[in-house]
C-alpha cells in the first residue's frame, strides 16, 4: 500500500510517503510559506519514490488543531489529491501525531493555541494501540484537565510556552518534556496506515479540520488588558 501524507499545522511543512511500511519524508521550517512549497516538496518526494501522485492508494493529512490557516491548507491539498487519484482520505490529530513519534508510551501532548491558551491531549499506548487519557481540547495551562497516574511524558510547543504552569499543574506526573517536538507527516502516516488498513478512509469531501477554536484573534480592548 502506498499512502502520501502531508502536515502544515505549525510553522514546519513537511510531506511523507508510507510504502508498505517504509517511509520517505521531507520536512522544512517555513515559517507561513507553506502554500508556496508544499506543491513542490510533494512533486520532489514523489519524484525520488518513482512514481506518481495517481498511483498512491490513499491521501493522509494532519486535520489540526494548528494554525488555522495551516489546517485549511492540509485539508484542500488533501482533498485535491484525493478527488485526481480516486481515493479514500484519513485525517490524523496533530497531537496524536506528536504523541506516535515520542517513542513513548504516555504522553501529554500541547501545542501553543496563542491568545494565552493550549491544544492539549494525553494519549497511552496499550498493546500497541493509541488511546485517549484527555482528548483533544482548547484550554489555559494552569487549568488543565487533570490527569491520574504518573510517567506521563510532555511533547510540543505548549511545553515551551507554558512548561511551568504545565509542570506545576501535572507535578510529579511529567518524567520529562521534548518542547521542541512538533507534528510531522511522517508521524501522521504511520497512524494513517492502521486507519486505511482497518478501513476508515473517507471520502475526500469528508477532509474536514478540527480547529477546536472559533476566535482567532484579541479585540483591541482584550489586547490591551
Amino acid at each position: 500500500m502506498k499512502i502520501l501524507a502531508v502536515e502544515t499545522s505549525t510553522e514546519y511543512c513537511s510531506v511523507a510517503l508510507w510504502q508498505d511500511g517504509t517511509v520517505s519524508e521531507r520536512c522544512e521550517l517555513v515559517g507561513q510559506k507553506h502554500s508556496e512549497v508544499l506543491m513542490a516538496m510533494l512533486d520532489a518526494l514523489l519524484k525520488d519514490a518513482g512514481i506518481k501522485v495517481k498511483q498512491v492508494d490513499g491521501i493522509a493529512y494532519g486535520k489540526g488543531p494548528g494554525s488555522f490557516t495551516g489546517v485549511r491548507i492540509a485539508c484542500g491539498v488533501a482533498q485535491g489529491l484525493a478527488l485526481g487519484a480516486d481515493v479514500g482520505v484519513v485525517g490524523v490529530c496533530t497531537l496524536q501525531a506528536l504523541a506516535g513519534a515520542s517513542g513513548k508510551d504516555k504522553i501529554i501532548a500541547a501545542l501553543d493555541a496563542r491568545m494565552g491558551e493550549l491544544y492539549l491531549a494525553a494519549y497511552e499506548r496499550r498493546n500497541g494501540e493509541w488511546t485517549e487519557a484527555i482528548a483533544p481540547c482548547l484550554c489555559k495551562a494552569d487549568v488543565a484537565p487533570a490527569l491520574a497516574g504518573d510517567g506521563w511524558f510532555g511533547v510540543g510547543s505548549g511545553f515551551s510556552v507554558a512548561g511551568e504552569a504545565l509542570q506545576a499543574r501535572y507535578g510529579k506526573s511529567l518524567c520529562g518534556i521534548d518542547a521542541q517536538a512538533v507534528p510531522q507527516a511522517s508521524a501522521v502516516v504511520r497512524l494513517a496506515a492502521g486507519e486505511f488498513a482497518r478501513g476508515n478512509a473517507v471520502d475526500a469531501a469528508l477532509a474536514l479540520p478540527l480547529y477546536l477554536r472559533d476566535k482567532v484573534a484579541l479585540k483591541t480592548s482584550e489586547r490591551n488588558a
